[in-house]
């Protein structure tokens, strides 16, 4: 793509919109009119309350941004990447919007960012939440009690190294007190990756490269379907929904495989993946007695995916190398908590279970490499029980919130029909949180709070089969894994626009990928998931300040980790910054430029490259009362974003030189006729096994 008619285009628009900025006065403050009132508000500010960081939306520059996402991006702490939302210095996040769980990143582009009424995020969930919950982002929209027929249309036509696309499509219907919607969303997309991997170790008593070359394409054309109903009268809700997710791949991946100064070997893999999934989901919430808020959420979830590998070497003697995988997963999962006033505060109590069944048949269909590669039927059930209960009170200006969560966990993992009683097991978990607060006044609070996990593994790593990656090369997953202990220690301050957060977080038994040899008649390396322990530390100061038609938001910080691992440390710490621009300009225009870049370090076993300077910008425009949007974005501008990482472990070190196509741009068409929020407030029965299926 020319870098240069993207500079020059983005150039002119800015010049023009600019052009009309001043010929209009400027003004600190926002001027609504509303039934011919006139109302002047000054500029909302994100404050901290207790642990939760609080942005109010209307009033603000972010009012007329486009929709949930454009405002995300723009908020401190909270970063988007092709749609996908993640919080600085934060994993495993969870998403509420009018106190249901996001399902579907489709939820947050259809809600347009002038009917956001405050973003909350909590950078210390409770024992409410899943003890793996690192941060939980609570979006309330402004109400909306328009009878009949609401419609929500979304196209996004893209553009990077292939052509992408994609249409969303909402409708609801309101009458009395219920509420019955269906929406369908329809993605094909179509991504390439190009790199080179080198592996060098000592084999048979000297040194050795295996190396390969990737050329990877991958189109996907993937659906959703979901209709519901909403019911609400009084103190009394409920809901429910179906979803049903079709998804076809065809992955393939042209490149070549070497060993030390041997002729290169051309290669080939194509993958065809086959899947779908259903999900039915539930609640029921009712207030009584004025002050008892009883609330239930029920899951059902069951999915399939088939995978067929073929890999060949159209000019070599080398066999074909087939392959194929099947796994099935069922999920049953249910969760009642009650909450009510007690000792001047607040306090929930309740219960959270689940019960999973996931299995993996995996069939090698090669004999040769079958040999160091057998096919497996892996199967996994889990029954998990939890009891948890939250207080919060207001002392004064001190805020105190303190909770407990005890799980009971029963893990059966057989394979081949046989019980692996090293892997299989029954736990007890026990995982308390505290969290103390205190405010000075509206522009300076601190809070300190501490927070102990176990973090289950996803099942995609605790798989015991392999995969067959190369002629001299294998990865696969890890049965053993053990569950990870997370003690979690964070400071979280506000002094008028400037805000830190500083984390120490020791990890016992979390997990990392290492490379080693493995165990066959010829050299092959194997890449897995193990054990480790790692502290570390990260600190970000914060800066944001509206000024005028100007919101800027400005980060920098720094992460340092201490693991050592077969006699080797990984130590070197990662500096960042991210510098966010959002322009409210006359006449309904909207302008942002974020950049961003990090230094070279440590992140587990993995030595990421440095990117000094990446850049996103985009263009908007709305229109017909602002029921249509129109957003014109351009994703790493000048090509700059560095994907490339180094592993040293066990003996082998590995040099991985990846790009992905980031640089594109994209044109977002909203429309929406009679918008209105859903109103279905259900929340995940079990979040955290959702993730990990």
């Amino acid at each position: 793509m020319n870098t240069k008619f993207i500079i020059t285009f983005f150039s002119a628009v800015v010049a023009a919109a600019t052009a009309q900025a001043q010929n209009r006065e400027a003004n600190d403050s926002l001027t609504r009119e509303l039934q011919e009132v006139v109302v002047t508000a000054k500029q909302p500010a994100t404050k901290l309350v207790g642990s939760t960081l609080v942005s109010t939306i209307p009033g603000s520059n972010l009012a007329d941004l486009g929709n949930a996402l454009d405002v995300l991006a723009q908020l401190p702490m909270i970063k988007v990447q092709d749609n996908t939302v993640s919080v600085i210095g934060k994993n495993n996040i969870e998403i509420y919007i009018d106190g249901r769980p996001m399902r579907d990143e489709h939820e947050l582009q259809q809600i347009l960012s002038s009917n956001l009424k405050k973003v909350e995020l909590l950078m210390a969930p409770g024992a409410v939440y899943d003890s793996t919950t690192g941060a939980v982002l609570k979006i309330t929209t402004r109400r909306n009690f328009v009878q009949g027929l609401s419609l929500t249309d979304q196209f996004q036509l893209q553009r990077r190294r292939k052509w992408s696309v994609m249409d969303y499509l909402s409708l609801s219907y309101r009458a009395g007190n219920w509420e019955f919607f269906a929406n369908g969303t329809i993605n094909r997309n179509n991504s390439v990756a190009k790199g080179n991997t080198t592996n060098s170790l000592i084999y048979d008593g000297k040194e050795t490269t295996v190396g390969s070359s990737q050329h990877n394409s991958y189109p996907t054309t993937t659906g959703t379907v979901k209709a519901g109903f909403n019911y609400a009268k009084d103190s009394q809700s409920f809901g429910a929904y179906y979803r049903y997710n079709p998804e076809r791949g065809d992955f393939n991946n042209s490149g070549a495989e070497w060993l030390d100064s041997s002729p290169v070997i051309s290669r080939e893999i194509d993958k065809r993946i086959r899947a779908h999934s259903h999900l039915a989901s539930l609640y029921y919430e009712n207030t009584f007695a004025d002050k008892y808020l009883l609330h239930f959420d029920g899951d059902f979830k069951q999915s399939v995916a088939r995978n067929n590998v073929a890999t060949f070497y159209p000019e070599s003697s080398n066999p074909d190398v087939n392959s194929a995988d099947e796994r099935n997963s069922t999920l049953w999962a249910g969760k009642l908590y009650l909450n009510f006033p007690i000792w001047k505060g607040d306090f929930t109590i309740g219960t959270q279970d689940s019960y999973t069944h996931t299995s993996l048949d995996y069939r090698m269909l090669n004999a040769q490499v079958g040999e160091y590669i057998p096919s497996s039927l892996t199967d996994a059930r889990q029954t998990s029980a939890a009891l948890f209960a939250s207080w919060s009170r207001m002392f004064g200006r001190f805020s105190l919130t303190a909770g407990a969560r005890y799980e009971y966990v029963d893990y059966d993992f057989k394979v081949n029909g046989l019980r692996d009683n090293d892997v299989s097991r029954r736990d007890h978990l026990l995982t308390p949180d505290v969290s103390l607060g205190y405010s000075f006044n509206d522009y300076t609070q601190i809070s300190l709070s501490y927070k102990m996990a176990t973090v289950k593994p996803p099942y995609s790593q605790l798989t015991g089969s392999l995969n067959y990656v190369g002629l001299h090369e294998i990865e696969g997953g890890n049965p053993g894994l053990r569950d990870e202990k997370m003690h979690n220690v964070q400071l979280f301050g506000m002094w008028k626009g400037f805000m830190l957060q500083a984390d120490y977080i020791r990890s016992l038994d979390t997990y990392a990928y290492v490379k080693q040899l493995y165990p066959a008649d010829n050299l092959q390396l194997l890449m897995h998931p193990v054990n480790i322990n790692v502290s570390a530390l990260s600190m970000y100061l914060v800066w944001s300040q509206p000024v005028k038609r100007w919101t800027p938001n400005v980060t920098v910080g720094m992460y340092r980790q201490w693991l050592d691992l077969a006699g080797r440390s990984y130590d070197k710490p990662i500096f960042s910054y991210y510098f966010d621009n959002t322009f409210a300009l006359p006449h309904g225009w909207m302008l942002t430029a974020n950049m961003s870049g990090r230094t070279q370090g440590d992140m587990h076993t993995n030595r990421f490259g440095t990117t000094w300077f990446t850049m996103d910008a985009s263009v908007g425009k709305t229109l017909l009362n602002k029921s249509l949007t129109v957003k014109l974005s351009a994703t790493d501008i000048f090509n700059t974003v560095n994907s490339d990482w180094t592993m040293n472990t066990y003996g082998v070190f590995v040099d991985k030189r990846q790009s992905y196509d980031n640089r594109g741009v994209s044109l977002n068409i909203v429309y929406n006729f009679q918008p209105r929020k859903s109103k279905y407030k259900g929340r995940p029965a079990a979040e955290s096994e959702l993730n990990r299926l």
